[in-house]
């Protein structure tokens, strides 16, 4: 399963528009079919980052779904949609992600929602990071080696829960880039964590702060927020 990942810098004045276009012109117009569905729709957490910016994932089932997908984007029964989208918004930067083999996958295609759904707002924290240059699969076995394993036996202080790991699709977006998926799981305690320092305990030598340095120091960490209607929360 390929993941198609966009972030929209969305005209102002038309962000209901372009809400619209995902829920009542993206959701329903890919589910017609067998080999795209939405999964996403995020607005960038306010006061955290650009305004008007919205993160979108879609699924995609195979290559050869992509390629038919494009299609229809194209030159096809999505074309006039696609038109529609490109006008409430300034511009789009996407990317294929794919889900790195020992993570679990983050939804089983057959069984996405295909309308609208009525669910509590989910904040996540996306942290995409940028190895050294020929590390990328040193992240990766240290990402899983070392930071999974932390954020499931609490060592992560009990803020995130990992749902699953990213990477660009080869030819599809920047070569060495790492997507960790996390929903926020205590919203209190991700309010200390931007309140005060993080405490030298969590970055001596043996903990993830210190030991990832080795594999990278270039990161982003972006608060996202579902809508109440987006598939998945």
């Amino acid at each position: 399963m390929l993941l198609l990942h966009e972030v929209h810098k969305v005209r102002g004045a038309k962000e209901d528009e372009f809400e619209a276009c995902f829920r009542d012109g993206w959701l329903p117009e890919l589910a017609k079919g067998d080999d795209a569905r939405l999964l996403y729709f995020l607005h960038l957490a306010h006061g955290s980052g650009r305004a008007y910016e919205v993160t979108t994932v879609t699924a995609v089932r195979d290559g050869a779904a992509y390629d038919r997908l494009a299609a229809r984007v194209q030159d096809g029964d999505l074309r006039a949609l696609a038109r529609d989208t490109d006008q409430v918004r300034h511009n789009v930067h996407g990317k294929v992600l794919l889900t790195v083999p020992w993570a679990p996958p983050i939804v089983d295609f057959d069984e996405t929602p295909t309308s609208p759904q009525h669910h509590e707002l989910t904040l996540f924290m996306e942290d995409t990071a940028w190895p050294h240059a020929g590390m990328l699969d040193d992240y990766l076995e240290a990402a899983r080696t070392h930071y999974a394993p932390s954020i499931s036996d609490g060592k992560g202080r009990g803020i995130l829960e990992l749902l699953t790991v990213f990477q660009t699709a080869w030819g599809a977006g920047r070569r060495a880039e790492v997507v960790l998926w996390q929903r926020i799981s205590d919203h209190d305690r991700l309010k200390n964590l931007l309140l005060t320092e993080v405490p030298p305990e969590y970055r001596a030598p043996g903990t993830w702060m210190h030991d990832a340095l080795r594999v990278r120091d270039d990161w982003e960490s972006r608060l996202l927020r579902t809508t109440s209607w987006s598939p998945l929360s």
